[in-house]
């Protein structure tokens, strides 16, 4: 097995390090993914427009330009393994924050503590995905990251069901026609009741992210070697100049097609509960997880066929091209009719959603490769700006904070389905990326 891109008292392969960063994948999906049923349900407890709700994601997502660069910074002076341990705690800190934020109800301490719990996975984003890459042979780095996948979006299944179970109980109770009845003090009393129930969760989350950081911070996993197999010819000699990786089309034409994947991602992931509960579907808590399921889906198909049927590129047209087609399905079919899902899941027991919306979490299959392929796409050849590359395609994770805000304004203004629409053009600039822009070496 190849490992020559470790250091060489780590020449132990890849499985023990795999792990490791498996259970960090884990853990960063199931934070992530917590957002989908947290919007709809903070919704309700702070009085928001879906525009407002949708601040949630922005909050969240902005974290990864605010703090992509001083993490890169960070990790050049500790290491990273250090920086994963790190990464840890400041996400610990951010799940204590959410116990002050539900006792009082205030929205804005909750965005706070989602900024500080994505401030420490925008430091363990830029540590584990140049790791992931670099570990083993690159043209079988995207394998690598859908097995990580894996783990990432498995959580992203089971959080939405956790969440419903432990805390959307009885949410009969909190409906827009219960709370209409009530008088003004009922419904801040009620309100009080539901935000009240996040505390013990986010307590139990916190307490389980510093037993992480200790297994981490007392294990044997090694510092990787990012430079010894790829290191670009100016760089040997020279040494890393100052904004030398934007000399690399690659990696700045991938970072903004990663604006563009994390946006739609995010889209389809953390907005079908919203618009589930629009269109009156009675399990809305639940609807990430069929986004989530599709999303394992197409992981597992990128383990099988990448690289040996497959070549990374060719995953990246395939899942820009099949995000056009699910958009146009989801702004165009019925909002009332179910009879794609029944068919293709009533088998199963699932229960039916609306056409619209089952499109909705066919993006989760066209989504699930384009993050995979984009990142060994784009740090190909950058040798000692692999961890500048890595930092700048980090920030283009602030795609979820600023495309579903657009797409919030659109459904308030026009209608949730018709706000959809807003998908189409970045999933054209994946295309584009994938057969055009990854060639480019010099601008």
């Amino acid at each position: 097995m190849h490992t020559t891109t470790l250091p060489s008292p780590a020449r132990q392969g890849v499985l023990l390090p795999m792990l490791f960063i498996g259970l960090m994948f884990f853990i960063l999906g199931f934070v992530t993914w917590l957002n989908g049923s947290l919007i709809p349900f903070l919704k309700i407890v702070c009085e928001l427009n879906n525009f407002q709700a949708l601040w949630v994601a922005f909050a969240f997502y902005i974290a990864y330009t605010v703090m992509a660069l001083p993490s890169a910074a960070l990790l050049a002076r500790i290491g990273y393994k250090k920086g994963m341990t790190a990464a840890l705690g400041v996400m610990a800190v951010g799940a204590l924050v959410f116990i002050p934020a539900a006792r009082s109800g205030q929205y804005a301490i909750f965005l706070v503590a989602l900024f500080t719990l994505a401030s420490g996975m925008t430091l363990m984003q830029t540590a584990i995905n140049p790791y992931i890459v670099c570990i083993g042979a690159r043209e079988s780095a995207a394998m690598r990251i859908s097995i990580m996948g894996l783990f990432n979006k498995g959580a992203g299944i089971v959080v939405p069901l956790v969440f419903s179970a432990l805390i959307l109980s009885g949410m009969e109770r909190f409906s827009e026609p219960a709370l209409a009845a009530l008088d003004a003090a009922g419904r801040e009393a009620l309100r009080n009741e539901l935000s009240q129930r996040l505390v013990l969760p986010y307590t139990v989350m916190a307490a389980g992210l510093l037993v992480f950081m200790a297994l981490i911070h007392f294990s044997s996993l090694r510092e990787p070697d990012l430079d010894e197999d790829d290191a670009p010819s100016d760089a040997s000699s020279t040494g890393v100049k100052p904004w030398g990786v934007f000399q690399h089309p690659q990696v700045v034409l991938g970072a903004i097609a990663l604006f563009g994947y994390v946006g739609v991602e995010v889209i389809a992931g953390d907005t079908i509960g919203l618009y589930g509960r629009e269109l009156g579907v009675a399990h809305y808590g639940v609807l990430t997880s069929y986004t989530m399921g599709f999303m394992v889906l197409g992981y597992l198909l990128g383990v099988a066929l990448i690289p040996k049927w497959m070549s990374q590129r060719t995953a990246l047209i395939l899942s820009g091209a099949g995000g056009i087609a699910f958009v146009l399905g989801v702004a165009l079919s019925s909002p009332t009719a179910s009879g794609v899902s029944q068919v293709l899941l009533g088998w199963a027991g699932v229960p039916a959603v609306p056409d619209t919306v089952f499109f909705l979490a066919l993006l989760g299959l066209s989504n699930a490769l384009v993050w995979p392929a984009i990142w060994p796409l784009a740090l190909e050849g950058l040798g000692k700006y692999t961890a500048a590359g890595s930092a700048l395609l980090i920030m283009g994770i602030a795609g979820g904070a600023l495309i579903p805000m657009l797409y919030g304004h659109l459904a308030d203004v026009t209608s949730p389905q018709l706000g959809y629409w807003v998908m189409l053009p970045w999933y054209g600039l994946i295309l584009l990326y994938a057969l055009f822009g990854s060639r480019l070496r010099k601008w």
